[in-house]
């Protein structure tokens, strides 16, 4: 349960969300994305109070401005790395031919330009990972969360998928939030933000 959490992030900074199994991490980044709804408090986003908003219409800004990357990659095994990448954009109506390019051009970004073709589970766990990272940067987030986006790879893919993250945040001056326990990870974004039993236990502005 969280309580009284208050912070403003600036516009394409990168944010570790640090704490124990159970501190309120996850639950954090869920009710800033609108999957959870908290009992009171604003949760505001390009001056929109998204607790104001219809369930439709938090679903719909989430998809427009948000994507998500998660510890167990959650690709579609029997699925080609296209189709894979094509989702979001299937949900946001695009057309096929207009959703091309954009796929072709997120599974470059990710060195799997050559598995476009490929079903996801032939795949090695890293490679899963940046297919989890082509589909969530494939229609332009402004908001990137990540969860534990490393938690199942080895130091050096891990490590490989890191730097994905942090060139796509500077590249494209999105806002990426990381919830995670590597203290490494966590000293290279802008701001660190500690959980502790809901509670925020401090914020620390990193410097460069």
């Amino acid at each position: 349960m969280l309580k009284n959490i208050s912070f403003t992030i600036p516009d394409g900074a990168s944010v570790a969300i640090l704490g124990k199994s159970g501190s309120g991490k996850s639950t954090l980044m869920h009710v800033m994305s609108g999957l959870d709804r908290p009992d009171s408090g604003e949760i505001i986003i390009d001056g929109k109070d998204i607790l104001k908003l219809s369930q439709k219409d938090v679903d719909r800004f989430r998809s427009t401005k948000m994507s998500f990357i998660f510890q167990s990659f959650f690709v579609q095994a029997n699925e080609s790395c296209y189709d894979n990448v094509s989702l979001p954009l299937e949900i946001a109506d695009l057309s096929a031919s207009r959703r091309r390019s954009k796929i072709e051009a997120a599974l470059t970004a990710v060195d799997l330009a050559d598995k476009i073709k490929s079903r996801a589970r032939d795949l090695s766990g890293g490679q899963k990972q940046r297919l989890a990272v082509a589909r969530a940067i494939v229609n332009s987030p402004q908001i990137l969360f990540a969860d534990e986006p490393t938690g199942n790879l080895d130091s050096v893919t891990g490590g490989k998928v890191e730097s994905l993250l942090f060139n796509y945040n500077k590249k494209n001056k999105i806002t990426l939030f990381v919830v995670t326990h590597d203290s490494e990870l966590a000293a290279r974004c802008d701001i660190q933000i500690h959980i502790k039993d809901g509670k925020i236990d401090s914020i620390k502005e990193m410097k460069k």
